[in-house]
């Protein structure tokens, strides 16, 4: 009987190993049509991990609530009451989809990272954030 190696990589939650020193990012992302059919899907989340000063000197997409990114973990980790007088909207569940945006999408990945490690399990990154949506709606930038 002759046996053979069989090399199985190990995955990880965001990521595959797929080759030697390689690793694919499996982020998933959404595009700024998405972004713009939001209101048709409310039970979706957009999360702006800027600081509020930031939107005050841009504006923010329509639908976003306002979460920056140094208090994304412990607003994510209030009670579903807290959370909903707060925002006004209900507390996402861990199989809601909660899309993050920032600037230009950076800020975004690092919570996307944050809420996976709290047990989210459908967070997505709009990558192109503020600078693509300003961009396409001829808004400041």
């Amino acid at each position: 009987m002759v046996t053979e190696n069989i090399h199985i990589p190990v995955i990880r939650e965001n990521s595959i190993n797929a080759g030697s020193n390689d690793v694919i990012d499996l982020t998933k992302f959404v595009t700024y049509e998405e972004i713009k059919e939001l209101p048709s899907y409310p039970a979706k989340m957009l999360i702006d991990v800027r600081e509020p000063k930031e939107l005050e000197e841009t504006g923010r997409i329509p639908t976003s609530i306002n979460i920056p990114l140094k208090v994304v973990t412990e607003t994510l980790e209030l009670s579903t009451h807290e959370f909903v007088n707060r925002f006004r909207r209900l507390k996402p569940t861990i199989w809601t989809e909660v899309i993050f945006t920032c600037r230009s999408g950076k800020r975004a990945e690092d919570a996307c990272e944050m809420a996976r490690n709290l047990g989210f399990k459908n967070v997505k990154n709009y990558k192109g954030s503020w600078m693509e949506w300003a961009e396409k709606e001829g808004l400041k930038k």
